[in-house]
């Protein structure tokens, strides 16, 4: 029976939308846990140090194929092993990063799902201005220990220059740092943007929490951070990704080889707003962005 090591980031009640969309995919294609297929499931719960142990842990458990999501667990991953395949089922500049030699021939043993995360900073800029008019400081809450977060931070520092806007840099490097942060915010910022990581998933409600207390309106990547109480998000549709690395893992299991298999792009970009949240903040969402909305949390 073949052995998919999963190596997740984050913890295991913030990740179950994803585990439970990829597993679903593997048995729409005849893979059923337990039965044809086994799956090692790893938590690393936010912690960067636990990627390079659980990788080197699957080596030694010779799975057939790790599956995991973000560019410091793939690159923990990669380093591990040279043979066994890598899927990532989300990973910011892959080439950049040199995770893959490219999309169309990635070479190696790596391949997945590409993110568009930092191309896309700019248009979440873009509708938070939309949504509140008069803005003009933004802080950016970002894990500095994150390579993809800082990447994501760097391209909002210049889509929001371009609009005019001041940003107040908020870094953290573990869950500690974050009600201290807030804390320092008070007065400083009118809203908060969010880049995605696994440290900054683990923690989203009490993030959310922070944020809904001091008044700022939060912008994130992730609908599932939206869902957990913030008030919008623009990306791609994570459960869509997850589905689609069950393909990857499919084709590996059935003999190919991840370096011939191209790494992909998110088809589905959502644009979720959580109405509760907004009337929390005593803000108006103008009805030409809620018109836009794929979702809309009431």
């Amino acid at each position: 029976m073949p052995v998919i090591g999963f190596l997740g980031a984050g913890t295991a009640s913030v990740w179950s939308q994803w585990v439970a969309a990829f597993v679903q995919r593997l048995q729409e294609l005849g893979w059923t846990p337990g039965r044809n297929v086994s799956i090692e499931y790893r938590w690393a719960e936010g912690r960067s140090d636990r990627f390079t142990e659980i990788a080197a842990e699957f080596v030694r458990l010779k799975v057939d194929v790790i599956v995991t999501s973000g560019t410091p667990t793939v690159a923990a991953a990669k380093r591990a092993t040279s043979i066994i395949p890598i899927v990532f089922a989300t990973a910011s500049n892959p080439v950049g990063t040199g995770l893959v030699a490219s999309l169309a021939r990635p070479g190696g043993n790596v391949t997945g799902l590409s993110l568009q995360q930092t191309e896309l900073a700019g248009k979440r800029v873009e509708l938070l201005r939309e949504l509140i008019p008069g803005l003009r400081r933004l802080a950016i809450l970002t894990n500095v220990k994150s390579p993809n977060a800082v990447l994501d931070m760097r391209e909002v520092q210049a889509a929001a220059s371009t609009l005019g806007l001041e940003v107040i840099p908020f870094e953290i490097r573990q869950a500690d740092d974050i009600a201290l942060g807030f804390e320092a915010l008070k007065g400083r910022a009118e809203a908060l943007y969010v880049p995605s990581d696994p440290l900054i998933n683990s923690n989203r409600i009490r993030i959310n929490s922070f944020a809904v207390r001091a008044r700022f309106p939060t912008l994130y990547a992730i609908r599932e951070d939206v869902e957990a109480g913030g008030l919008m998000s623009h990306g791609p549709n994570r459960l869509d990704l997850y589905r689609r690395a069950a393909d990857f893992v499919d084709k590996i299991l059935r003999g190919a080889k991840p370096g011939d298999i191209p790494v992909e792009q998110p088809t589905k970009f959502e644009l979720v707003i959580n109405l509760t949240t907004a009337k929390a903040l005593g803000l108006e969402v103008p009805p030409t962005l809620l018109a836009r909305a794929d979702e809309v949390i009431e």
